[in-house]
């Protein structure tokens, strides 16, 4: 990725503190070394003038391989965190409101915005897709006693939300998140135009090559029981809008021409049994079934956790005078 010089000047400038109207603290050069360190990274000040010493580190850091190409590298990230550490407020109370609109009158043109999160940690938005950059982080590792209150809140959400529900205010913004685009909810209004998906949407992969994915998405279990339940579907349900999703062309209007899905998203608010995989990949020949994705509750909880997103929250039920205990 590469940025203006402009812009990485003015970031130079506020990370050694100078000509940035007092909100940034001066670094010589040996705290410019400890900043960099913080960061995790491993640049030695070599006594060059500091403001063009750092704005060619950062070129460097930019050059870092990046998990997707629309955002900065990890370690871009790690120093915009450490460069706005609320702890780090300098003739300003925090949060630092005057360092943020510094950071973003130099960021900006770059095409990103900065803010600050829940955790009071500073995060970079990209402007046209809205997605959050974050640096890469495991959904299988230990979670922090922030991020298990928070899969408290949407596994509370997941167990009461409606299908729309899940798919506007959960899987939208968690495919967004992940670097996907052109992310179009066909919704329920109008069935006959569906085709077997209800979202459909595209990665680009670093070679610039797309690939496009279709979603059915069911909002309880799945399972591959004879009878339809109450909070489950019956994977069979699902079989022929799988084959639909695959053999229905989507009008891309980027690209302006007709594609075929590459690769169909089955995803389910609730535990996809293995029986039902199994169910599903026998009934397709061995080229539909590599075109095949399962994506469960514990999948959506795990992704979403770790991601810079705020759990929703459960809507209160309205009071009902007579759902009471009256005394006798």
């Amino acid at each position: 990725m590469k940025w203006k010089a402009r812009t990485l000047e003015q970031l130079a400038d506020m990370i050694c503190g100078e000509n940035t109207e007092g909100y940034f603290q001066y670094l010589s050069g040996p705290r410019l070394t400890r900043f960099f360190r913080d960061a995790d990274t491993d640049f030695v000040h070599d006594g060059t003038t500091r403001r063009f010493w750092v704005a060619d580190v950062l070129q460097k850091i930019l050059d870092f391989p990046s998990a997707n190409a629309q955002m900065p590298s990890d370690a871009m990230l790690r120093v915009i965190h450490v460069l706005m550490d609320s702890e780090d407020a300098f003739n300003e109370n925090t949060p630092r409101l005057l360092a943020l609109k510094t950071l973003n009158g130099a960021i900006k043109r770059e095409g990103f915005e900065a803010f600050y999160g829940d955790d009071d940690q500073c995060y970079l938005r990209h402007i046209g897709t809205g997605a959050v950059a974050s640096v890469s982080a495991s959904p299988h590792r230990p979670l922090t006693g922030a991020e298990t209150e928070k899969k408290i809140r949407l596994v509370e959400y997941l167990d009461q939300c409606s299908e729309d529900e899940l798919i506007e205010v959960v899987l939208l913004p968690l495919f967004r998140q992940l670097g996907f685009a052109r992310i179009t909810s066909a919704g329920h209004k109008d069935k006959a135009l569906e085709y077997g998906k209800d979202i459909w949407m595209k990665f680009v992969l670093p070679t610039q090559h797309v690939l496009y994915f279709g979603i059915q998405v069911k909002k309880g279990k799945l399972d591959a029981s004879g009878v339809t339940k109450g909070g489950q579907a019956n994977v069979a349900e699902i079989h022929n809008q799988v084959l639909m999703m695959l053999g229905h062309e989507i009008f891309d209007s980027e690209l302006n021409r007709r594609v075929l899905v590459d690769h169909a998203f089955i995803v389910a608010g609730g535990e996809i049994t293995k029986a039902a995989r199994n169910w599903i990949g026998n009934k397709l020949d061995q080229s539909k079934r590599s075109q095949i994705l399962f994506m469960d509750r514990e999948d959506i909880v795990n992704l979403f956790v770790v991601s810079p997103l705020t759990a929703p929250q459960v809507p209160k039920k309205p009071h009902d005078p007579f759902d009471e205990t009256l005394p006798f």
